[in-house]
C-alpha cells in the first residue's frame, strides 16, 4: 500500500489548529456547563439570554433571539426560566403598548453580578501564568477573531446553504 503525502503550509496548519481548538473549546464549555447548573436550575445558556438585556436594554423577544444567534423557541424557553425566577420581567412596549419587551429585574442584575464576578475568577484561574502582555495580546486577536466571524458568518451561513460546501460521508457513513 502506498501513502499519498500531501503538502501543507503554515497558514493551513494554522487554521487547522483553530478549527481544532474552536471545537475542543466548545466541548469542554459545554460538559462543564453540563457539570455546574446553578442552584436553582437554570439552564446557563440562559444567561447569554440575561447578559445581553443587560448589554442592550429592554427588547421584544425576537429582536432577542437575532441578537444571541438563536431561534425563537429555544430563547423563549430560556425567557420563560428566567422570568419564572424573578430575573427577568415582560413589561408593555413603550413603543406599541399592544407588544411586550423583556427587561432585567433588579435581582436579575445581581444575579449576572455574580455570574460576571465567577467568570473574572475562572478565567483568572485559567490565565494565571501568562505575563501581561500576552493576556491582553489574547484578549485582543479574540476579540479581532469574533468580530471578523460575525461579519464572516452570513457568507459561511449562504455557501453552506447553496451547496458551495459539500460534506461527503462521515465517520459513521458504513
Amino acid at each position: 500500500m502506498q501513502v499519498k503525502v500531501v503538502a501543507v503550509d503554515a497558514d493551513e496548519r494554522s487554521i487547522d489548529t483553530i478549527a481544532v481548538q474552536l471545537t475542543r473549546l466548545q466541548r469542554i464549555r459545554e460538559r462543564t456547563a453540563a457539570q455546574i447548573r446553578t442552584k436553582d436550575g437554570v439552564d446557563p445558556a440562559a444567561f447569554a439570554v440575561l447578559f445581553r438585556l443587560l448589554q442592550d436594554g429592554p427588547m421584544r423577544s425576537g429582536a432577542l433571539a437575532e441578537a444571541v444567534y438563536s431561534d425563537a423557541s429555544t430563547v423563549s424557553r430560556q425567557v420563560a426560566q428566567l422570568v419564572e425566577r424573578e430575573l427577568v420581567e415582560r413589561m408593555a412596549d413603550p413603543a406599541d403598548g399592544r407588544a411586550t419587551v423583556l427587561a432585567v429585574t433588579e435581582r436579575g442584575r445581581a444575579v449576572a453580578e455574580q455570574i460576571r464576578r465567577r467568570r473574572h475568577e475562572n478565567l483568572t484561574r485559567v490565565t494565571a501564568e501568562w505575563t501581561p502582555e500576552n493576556l491582553s495580546l489574547f484578549a485582543e486577536l479574540l476579540r479581532q477573531f469574533v468580530d471578523d466571524f460575525d461579519r464572516a458568518r452570513p457568507g459561511m451561513v449562504t455557501a453552506i446553504r447553496h451547496g458551495d460546501v459539500e460534506i461527503k460521508g462521515t465517520e459513521n457513513d458504513s
